[in-house]
């Protein structure tokens, strides 16, 4: 459900017109544009690649616009990437917004000072960075990615990003596998997954 938009009620119900015809018209078209690898990146894994939809035009048009369009009117000042794939979707969708652009990154790839918080790997942990300047406190921010799957990466990034005192609005995804149960990892926030696999 859209939720009450930030100070504009009428934006929120444009927002949410859009976005229903996007369910009702789109969605089948986007999917054809995902190409299934088998077995990459290890044996057993089938992998989403989204780089046909993002060589369409209006593939990749219609994610920027449709993810915009979802959370517009929403007071939003910053939409954060999360390395890699995330920056290709978001720095668009900030476009759209006429909100900043944020890159999340992995460890050792930012060059001014940074927050750090770590995500589960299959084996393990990683470390996210963020510059420790990059939002401001009450600051309202979309966090977008490609993929939704176990959720870890998503939910370091909340963390991070409420740590240095941001309000997280929502999240955007192209992608969600709903087998691996993502939402788990982010309980009562406000999630848009384009394409959800089940």
């Amino acid at each position: 459900m859209l939720p009450t938009a930030y100070g504009s009620d009428a934006a929120a119900d444009r927002a949410a017109a859009r976005y229903a015809w996007y369910v009702e018209t789109d969605a089948a078209r986007l999917k054809d544009l995902i190409r299934d690898i088998p077995d990459f990146p290890k044996a057993g894994v089938v992998f989403k690649d989204i780089t046909p939809l993002l060589a369409d035009p209006e593939g990749f048009s219609l994610v920027i616009d449709t993810i915009a369009a979802r959370f517009e009117g929403l007071g939003i000042t910053k939409v954060v990437g999360i390395e890699a794939r995330g920056f290709i979707i978001a720095a668009p969708v900030a476009h759209r917004l006429r909100s900043g652009f944020v890159p999340v990154r992995k460890v050792g790839k930012l060059p001014w000072e940074v927050e750090a918080e770590a995500y589960e790997l299959e084996y393990g942990t990683g470390l996210l960075e963020l510059h420790s300047d990059a939002v401001n406190i009450d600051e309202r921010v979309l966090v977008v990615d490609d993929v939704l799957a176990t959720g870890g990466t998503a939910a370091a990034t909340v963390r991070l990003l409420e740590r240095l005192g941001a309000r997280v609005v929502g999240l955007g995804f192209v992608i969600e596998l709903g087998f691996l149960n993502g939402r788990r990892q982010l309980p009562g926030r406000d999630i848009l997954s384009l394409l959800r696999y089940e």
